[in-house]
């Protein structure tokens, strides 16, 4: 169990990473594919399109670096995954190259990785350690093909999960503040002021001391949040989202038909709508301009299959119970609004 302490200040600091985290995708995913047959079923289809990705490019070198620093277990270090990363893959493997050396030795000696036997791989982790360039240009060089072969691929996906999560926290935000907003990560989260309890792999406790947290939604994240290992970096958890293939809500049932019928952009505003989201999110999220997703947001607005509200400078958008009867292929219990 991590317990985490908040002050009344971190309450006011608490806040919601606002797209993926790259370096947090890459490394979850890259564990999610090494899992086995312990791999979800929300990840099969991907995961066969990953192995062949990195087979195709020739990325076992890369791939065996990146299982050899980041396994699925317990620990891996926190200079894989740096809060730069937030703003963008370039600015976060900037981060990772700067690296001090002390603290390189420290989290790869950690993982007790030196203890591995082989000249070859002794080497590569003594330059590591010691802050060689070469070897940490090496691993951001990996962590870039590798995000490049398992994530951006999938990209569409992750984005649309992230920012339904990111919907649900504002829309608790907005019913109930920071309490409300923690309230709502059951079930891997229990929120008992001042102190919320995550399911985790070991028993810890993490002060913020007016730090703040960042929360991360993680698409690749599965069932357990991650937090950094020392204490006295930024906060941050990052937490699972919910997938389609273990929601309630299907896959739409007929895609073809409703493309042709709506338009493919219009279906695919309608899909992103299961959870509500703004202009800004939608065209994020679909690859659209902001223009784009105002005009069909619009047209679907005016046959009710989209209810549209005013969120201070933003426009909220959600389906109507038309227009998930629509896409579900279920009449509505009630008439439409």
């Amino acid at each position: 169990m991590l317990r985490i302490h908040f002050t009344d200040a971190d309450l006011g600091m608490l806040r919601v990473a606002g797209r993926p985290d790259p370096l947090w995708e890459t490394v979850l995913g890259m564990q999610q594919l090494m899992g086995g047959t312990g791999t979800p079923v929300a990840f099969a289809a991907w995961r066969r399109r990953a192995a062949r990705e990195i087979a195709e490019r020739r990325l076992g070198s890369a791939a065996r670096l990146l299982c050899r620093l980041a396994p699925p277990r317990v620990y891996f270090p926190d200079f894989l995954t740096p809060p730069e990363a937030g703003g963008g893959l370039a600015e976060g493997l900037d981060a990772l190259r700067g690296t001090p050396p002390a603290r390189l030795r420290a989290e790869v000696i950690r993982t007790g990785l030196p203890q591995e036997r082989g000249a070859r791989r002794l080497s590569w982790l003594r330059g590591l350690v010691t802050g060689d360039r070469e070897r940490l240009e090496e691993l951001a060089q990996a962590l870039r093909l590798l995000h490049d072969a398992l994530v951006a691929p999938a990209w569409s996906g992750v984005a649309r999960g992230v920012h339904a999560d990111r919907a649900v926290r504002g829309r608790a935000v907005l019913d109930g503040g920071a309490h409300r907003l923690l309230g709502s990560l059951r079930p891997f989260a229990a929120w008992e002021p001042p102190v919320l309890h995550v399911t985790y792999p070991v028993d810890t406790d993490l002060h913020l001391g007016g730090r703040g947290l960042r929360l991360v939604p993680s698409w690749f994240c599965w069932r357990m949040p991650v937090s950094m290992a020392d204490p006295d970096l930024p906060p941050v958890l990052v937490h699972p989202v919910e997938h389609p293939l273990t929601s309630a809500v299907g896959q739409c049932r007929r895609p073809a038909a409703l493309a042709a019928l709506l338009g493919r952009t219009r279906w695919q505003v309608l899909g992103a709508l299961r959870r509500p989201a703004t202009t800004g999110e939608l065209a994020r999220l679909l690859g659209v301009s902001p223009a784009s997703a105002s005009t069909h947001t619009k047209t679907l607005r005016e046959a009710r299959l989209v209810a549209s509200h005013r969120v201070g400078s933003s426009t909220l958008h959600c389906l109507t119970p038309l227009g998930a009867a629509l896409l579900e292929g279920e009449v509505p219990s009630a008439p439409p609004d």
